[in-house]
């Protein structure tokens, strides 16, 4: 099984910075405490080490995107570079 590379920002909480770093930690905890943040996602910091050690990005990390992104689009009724309501 591969680990999981992404995570909405309703995943989490603080004490995931060392999977989720910093600035993700922080999104997780501002949604678990009920501050309002836009839908998104988090690319993992093991993403980050793995493509840094290796020089290649994650066999499944484009396909995880691009499923995170398709959720973002239904979630909000947007399209990415959409010419109406991007």
């Amino acid at each position: 099984m591969t680990e999981q590379l992404i995570y909405p920002f309703t995943f989490g909480d603080m004490s995931q910075k060392d999977l989720l770093g910093g600035k993700g930690a922080n999104l997780a905890e501002m949604v678990r405490i009920g501050l309002p943040v836009p839908p998104g996602f988090t690319i993992t910091t093991h993403a980050c080490r793995e493509y840094l050690q290796s020089g290649q990005i994650p066999t499944t990390l484009i396909a995880d995107i691009d499923a995170a992104m398709s959720d973002l689009e239904r979630q909000t009724g947007k399209k990415f570079g959409g010419v109406e309501n991007p």
